[in-house]
Parts: C-alpha cells; structure tokens; sequence
C-alpha cells in the first residue's frame, strides 16, 4: 500500500478522541510510509490529520474543488494540492491516487465519499479495500443499520464484510493489507436465477 484516502470531518467534532484518532491514524500513515491522499482542507479533522503526517515527514495530497478553496480554506502547505473543477472530478482523482478507502468522524460529505467509493467496489470498479475508523462508538449505529440491512436481504454478507470496521488505525492498516476482494456478482437478482 503506497497511498490511502481518508475521508473526514472539517470540524473537529464533540469529543476530543475525534482529534486523537486523526492524529494517530496520520502517525501510522507518515510511520508505514504511506502518503495521505484527503479532502485539502487545513480545517477540523481533516487539518489535524494533514499536519499530523507533515509533521512526521510523510507526504500529503490534497483535493479540493474550486468552489470548496474558500469555503473549507484549502491548505496551502501540503506535499500537492490538486484543484479540481467539481466533486466528480474531485473523488475521481482522489480515488485514482490511492490504494484504499478510509472513513473517520464526519458528516454528510464523508458517509457519502464513503458510500460511493464502497459502491464501486462492490460493482468490481476497483478491488481496494474500504473501512471505517470507529472512534468512540461514533459508526456504532452505522454498522448496526447495515447488518440489518444484511438481515432484510438488501446487502449481502459479502458486500457488508467488503467495509471493514476497526476502532485503531494500526489494526485497520493490518486488515487493509490482508484484504482479498470477495467474488460479488451484483447484476443478477438471485431471486430470479
């Protein structure tokens, strides 16, 4: 694994060990030599992880669409900054320069980069792994809501086991470099067959 995208909040959130759980995860990222692709922004989560991998050294690639510079106030101190014409282009490229996926605290936009990049996955688009940092319980409820959709039969036990859900970063880091893509097929209705 050469590089992972993390997406993430650009507020710091409620609780201190949001914050702490960025920090760590850019320690293990700048620690394994693995560069940090994320939104661009030197803001709430986002910036903390950013400054925490500077810091140590490694490399940082932000993206940021244009009209999201002023509002998310785009760091101007990282490694690259890539200024993208819209989100699609945004997410394309971000998902382009990485080897995996993964969620911290966040709101709306994280759940869904997440969510999206999840979905190309289980359509086979790329065989990268996908995950989500659980700090503190905050993707507890997250993580209940798809097993019940499991259990009525809208997602299936192999596209729910292709998010992995891990509360450390080095014990994600370990998974993601063990991950094997489960054979999926998407495009049958297995009730049909």
């Amino acid at each position: 694994m050469k590089s992972i995208c993390v997406y993430c909040g650009s507020s710091p959130g409620r609780l201190d060990a949001y914050a702490a759980s960025a920090r760590a995860l850019g320690a293990v990222l700048a620690g394994n030599n693995i560069r940090l692709v994320y939104g661009g922004a030197k803001v709430g989560i986002m910036g903390m992880l950013a400054d925490t991998v500077l810091s140590l050294g490694g490399e940082v690639v932000g993206v940021i669409p244009e009209a999201l510079v002023a509002k998310e106030v785009a760091h101007q101190g990282l490694t690259t900054l890539h200024v993208t014409g819209s989100m699609h282009e945004r997410k394309m490229l971000m998902a382009d320069l990485s080897d995996g996926f993964v969620a911290l605290p966040g709101g709306i936009g994280t759940l869904e980069e997440l969510f999206e990049v999840w979905t190309w996955a289980q359509l086979g688009f790329h065989h990268k792994p996908c995950g989500l940092l659980n700090v503190a319980g905050y993707y507890d409820g997250l993580a209940a809501f798809l097993d019940h959709a499991v259990a009525e039969q809208f997602v299936q036990n192999a596209q729910r086991a292709m998010l992995i859900v891990e509360q450390t970063a080095g014990e994600l880091l370990r998974r993601f470099r063990g991950y094997e893509p489960p054979l999926v097929p998407k495009l049958v209705d297995e009730k049909e067959t």
